[in-house]
């Protein structure tokens, strides 16, 4: 049997990284982690290959020379996929989908061949039973969940790491709160399901052995939904891992703001080489974190929490919300001084997505406000659904917001905010320079330090942290160009519609 893998492209967006990707001479942020799960998971007599569509083409040739072509993508990934799946369809290629998009949407693409939905452990098997028998079934869905210590180490030699500026590794499924917009809970369950401490090693010697250097980000979306095991094994048996093989990677993941309640999980985290945390801030609003059941950061001080973590050593990467039912026109000035004051270099801020699955859906179809199917894309101002707010001011609003943080006035005031504020852990980040960083460096002279409108911002914190706290050059350098990303982006978010211009 011959296996094509194919992940869609995503469009251009906070997360795609998309025009930092240049600096550092890389195609793409990370790799497609679920398909090199899924491949682990076929069997090796099989012939597979895969194609990145963000980080390569795909060809009629590539299509024709498999029997079964794989997709799995995330809801932001449906225009590329349907494109894939069209020429699947003109080609005659039997498709097999999964992914997010495909479990939560499945009804919307009738012209998928085999849909596999749920965790792959569960129901990948069944189908691939089913094939050998050459008895396959149009949808498989799952019936339970999957115990993780099953899942298998990812089939890293179908990619050229070259071409990513990070690897990924997945520790855990499920989180343990129950936010109203999100649908992980949805798809991974309310009890968080972990691997083993000797999988996560194992996985960490996979991406040794095979020369990786440099990040690695834990997809999780809650790492610290099981806190005990977290601090009684991995984090431990990660820091000695990290100690006997001279610190080659550096981590990154998501939490709950949660974590600054444990200092402890908090230096073991730090300890083992964690150095950026993604942590869901959603408002400011006390009344719209209620309405959607954001009850961890609920009734604390989130600014004192997001500074204690920076402080720990982490910088806090933070996602934020504007669209809630309770939002009045007022969120927007409240959004940019919370930003700004609690130092999150990184902030990305979206308008209200109604993911289908989720409980924020149900209730407002319910009520008969869902306009269309969201596309996945959080920076789209395509409303699809009706929010209290009138529909301009949400849209204008949120414009001006992202047009705000990510001006070189405000954004280079609030990367000033974070440097003053944070503590660097571990060994000095000049000790693991690679090529990449140098380029990126020499880079950001040109195109932020010369020819950027930011240049004169750019030379000044340049010049105080070399004069104040040399170490965090390298971070400096790397936040300026995240910086030149998200202003790129949030000018796209701003332009008017291609029609009207």
């Amino acid at each position: 049997m011959k296996v094509l893998f194919v992940y869609p492209k995503y469009p251009d967006t906070y997360w795609s990284f998309s025009y930092a990707m240049p600096f550092i001479g890389k195609k793409a942020a990370f790799p497609p982690l679920g398909l090199l799960t899924v491949a682990a998971l076929i069997p090796d007599s099989w012939e597979m290959r895969l194609i990145d569509l963000n980080v390569e083409g795909l060809s009629d040739d590539d299509l024709q020379w498999a029997d079964y072509v794989f997709l799995s993508a995330m809801t932001v990934q449906r225009e590329s996929a349907r494109e894939v799946l069209s020429r699947c369809g003109a080609l005659r290629i039997k498709t097999v989908a999964g992914g997010p998009l495909f479990s939560t949407c499945h009804d919307e693409f009738p012209e998928v061949d085999h849909l596999v939905l749920g965790e792959a452990e569960v129901t990948l098997p069944r189908f691939l039973l089913d094939l050998d028998q050459k008895t396959p079934q149009r949808l498989y869905l799952p019936d339970e969940r999957p115990d993780l210590s099953c899942t298998p180490i990812p089939r890293w030699a179908l990619i050229d790491m070259r071409k990513y500026a990070s690897m990924n590794i997945q520790y855990s499924r499920g989180c343990p709160f129950d936010c109203e917009f999100c649908d992980i809970t949805a798809m991974f369950g309310h009890n968080p399901r972990t691997k083993t401490t000797e999988q996560v090693i194992a996985e960490l010697e996979a991406l040794h052995s095979r020369g990786w250097r440099g990040g690695v980000f834990f997809v999780d979306d809650n790492f610290i939904g099981d806190k005990r095991k977290l601090k009684n094994e991995v984090l431990p048996a990660m820091i000695s891992w990290m100690e006997e093989h001279g610190h080659p990677f550096f981590f990154y993941t998501e939490a709950s703001i949660n974590l600054a309640d444990d200092p402890r999980l908090l230096e073991l985290m730090v300890a083992a080489g964690f150095q950026e945390v993604f942590i869901g801030i959603e408002t400011p609003e006390p009344d719209s974190l209620r309405e959607t059941g954001k009850l961890q950061n609920h009734d604390r001080d989130l600014l004192a929490s997001v500074r204690y973590i920076q402080r720990a050593g982490l910088q806090v990467q933070g996602g934020f919300i504007v669209g809630f039912d309770s939002d009045s026109p007022a969120i927007f000035d409240k959004q940019i001084r919370f930003i700004q004051e609690s130092g999150i270099v990184t902030a990305m801020v979206g308008i209200l997505m109604v993911l289908r699955g989720t409980k924020l859906h149900s209730r407002l179809a319910s009520e008969g406000r869902i306009i269309s199917t969201a596309n996945g894309n959080n920076t789209d101002t395509t409303l699809t659904f009706a929010p209290k707010m009138s529909p301009q001011v949400l849209i204008e609003g949120y414009q001006r917001l992202v047009r705000t943080i990510y001006s070189p006035d405000y954004f280079y005031e609030r990367l000033m905010t974070f440097l003053k504020e944070y503590r660097l852990s571990g060994p000095s980040p000049f000790s693991t320079l690679q090529w990449r960083d140098i380029r990126a460096f020499i880079r950001s002279i040109f195109f932020l330090g010369i020819l950027g409108k930011e240049r004169l911002h750019y030379w000044k914190v340049f010049s105080w942290t070399l004069l104040t706290k040399p170490r965090l050059l390298p971070l400096t350098i790397t936040l300026t160009i995240y910086g030149f990303h998200f202003r790129t982006v949030s000018d796209q978010i701003c332009s008017p519609p291609r029609s009207d211009r």
